[in-house]
This record gives structure tokens, C-alpha cells and sequence, in this order.
């Protein structure tokens, strides 16, 4: 069974999930100063994380990932 997103993406903010099992947790914040050090500190704790880049209401723009 698929589970369904419960939420949509905010227009202007940043987005990356955090791999894990069983299920991915997606996180945003509203700067991409907050988003590249939350980021850059799951990384750091050795989490698998995938940069998504900012919304802008149709697609991520931005998305390549910060250098950690």
C-alpha cells in the first residue's frame, strides 16, 4: 500500500529528506541559510540525506546540494 503525502510544498521554501528506513522524512525550512547547516549537521551525524532545492510551485529550483 502507497502511503500519501499529507501535506503540499510551500512555495519559496527549502526542502531535503532524510533517508531511513522504513519511510523517508522530508524537512523544509523557510532560509537556505537554515536549510544548507540542518542540512549540513544530518550529514555531519551520519545520516543519508538528498537535497531537494527550493519550491517554487511547479518544481525544485536550486538543487544542487550544498558542499558539506
Amino acid at each position: 500500500m502507497r502511503l500519501k503525502k499529507n501535506f503540499a510544498f510551500g512555495k519559496g521554501k527549502y526542502y531535503f529528506t532524510i533517508k531511513s528506513s522504513p519511510n523517508n522524512i522530508t524537512i523544509f525550512r523557510k532560509t537556505e541559510k537554515a536549510a544548507k547547516d540542518a542540512y549540513a549537521n544530518y550529514l555531519k551525524l551520519g545520516k543519508e540525506c538528498e537535497w531537494l532545492g527550493q519550491w517554487d510551485g511547479k518544481r525544485f529550483i536550486e538543487a544542487t546540494p550544498p558542499a558539506a
